[in-house]
């Protein structure tokens, strides 16, 4: 066994390594030297979704830099930040790197280059910069709005004997309605994937708003947790009584969130899923399954009166820099070329995504799209993204736990305070 994990993390390492490593010119070399290579890593760009986009960022490139050539390599994105980590840690790698927002590339921080010297001709018009920033520098420039509105299939409303355009507004008559449902159609309430432990994460932050105070939201995101919290305890008590109470779909503990559980919202399985907003499991998707009429986008339904309900969103996925990079400085105008404007068109277009560009028009995105805009100017940044990507992961297999009843909430909470505390 031991040997076995050795073999491991060299096969690790030597794919971080083998994948690509930047050559970008040096400080004081021509940028127009034929053998000017930067190298890219994402998860995005092997995705036929994503090819207009990247030849659109890379002919904006070329314009700047002819001479240097942009060599993108497509991460498989289960495995993305093993290698990545490989790569920081021998200090070889990509030169501009792609990133969620939040824990996942403050914790890399380190191994980046300060954007903010290069991108500040872009602060106005792109939005989601807190995402991708820690102790007041910049990391990466945004591409999405990443956020998790609560989705529901209208036609099964309709053949349940529900108005579809007028969803519950309480959790109480939500679950009302969910019995009904499912009465009448059989659909579950909730398409719910955690096998990789990522549901948990979209059910804090769609619901969060709906259960926190607006001062307990605030301070939350501001790092103040309460963990002990009745309001936050409530968050982790409502996921396990759901499920306890049948309201998701059977096995969601090994379902996959990407794309098993969109897959079971996109049958008409279930009435509802907490997706994304942007790119994937999100309103283009599912509308062309269900129809673009047929895809609702509903406030998280009121659990304490006390809250007030909003849609969770930060920056979604962005850009940064290796701080090894030979010219930062050409590295980051190919991030400047990722998040343009018509890259971000095409990204759009194409993908779905809901770009940070504020320039480009969503207005013919259909009606599921319309109500996500017309939210994001009184959203807040979603509350997993506040969390370190270690206190993330570890609250994805309690999350599991919590679903198999192997461990009570208030232990949940416990250790999730502590995991917190240590960062």
């Amino acid at each position: 066994m031991k040997q076995r994990t050795l073999w491991s993390a060299a096969l690790v390492m030597g794919l971080a390594l083998a994948a690509g490593c930047g050559s970008a010119a040096g400080p004081g070399s021509p940028s127009g030297n034929s053998g000017d290579k930067l190298v890219v890593w994402d998860w995005k760009s092997g995705d036929a979704k994503a090819a207009g986009y990247v030849e659109k960022a890379k002919a904006d490139f070329a314009k700047k830099h002819p001479g240097v050539e942009v060599e993108f390599v497509a991460q498989p994105f289960d495995q993305y930040y093993t290698l990545l980590g490989a790569a920081i840690q021998s200090g070889k790698g990509p030169d501009v790197i792609l990133f969620n927002g939040g824990g996942q590339i403050r914790d890399r921080a380190d191994a980046l280059a300060p954007l903010d010297t290069y991108v500040a001709e872009d602060r106005q018009r792109l939005a989601g910069w807190d995402a991708f920033t820690k102790d007041g520098k910049t990391y990466a420039a945004p591409v999405t709005l990443q956020g998790h509105p609560l989705y529901y299939n209208k036609a099964l409303y309709e053949q349940a004997g529900l108005n579809p355009d007028a969803p519950a507004k309480t959790w109480d008559d939500f679950v009302k309605n969910c019995g009904v449902i499912t009465e009448k159609t059989g659909a579950k309430c909730f398409a719910l994937g955690n096998k990789e432990g990522i549901g948990i994460q979209f059910f804090l932050s769609a619901l969060g708003s709906a259960t926190l105070t607006p001062q307990e939201y605030d301070d939350w995101i501001a790092g103040k947790r309460n963990w002990a919290s009745s309001d936050v305890k409530r968050i982790f008590e409502l996921w396990k009584q759901a499920n306890d109470a049948g309201l998701n779909n059977d096995g969601a503990n090994s379902t996959a969130m990407f794309n098993d559980a969109f897959a079971v919202f996109q049958s008409g399985k279930a009435a509802n899923v907490i997706g994304l907003m942007s790119d994937v499991g999100h309103w283009k998707d599912f509308a062309e399954f269900l129809g673009a009429d047929e895809v609702g986008v509903m406030d998280a339904p009121l659990v304490n009166p006390a809250a007030t309900p909003s849609l969770p969103y930060d920056g979604g996925i962005g850009y940064g820099v290796a701080k090894w990079a030979k010219d930062p400085k050409v590295a980051a105008d190919l991030v400047r070329s990722l998040t343009s404007t018509d890259a971000l068109s095409a990204f759009y277009a194409d993908g779905g995504a809901i770009a940070s560009d504020t320039t480009i028009d969503l207005s013919e995105g259909g009606p599921a799209v319309k109500t996500i805009v017309s939210e994001v100017k009184t959203g807040k940044p979603a509350l997993h993204v506040a969390l370190s990507s270690k206190t993330v992961d570890l609250m994805g297999r309690l999350s599991q736990q919590l679903l198999s009843g192997s461990i009570t909430v208030d232990e949940v909470v416990q250790q999730l305070a502590a995991s917190d505390k240590t960062g």
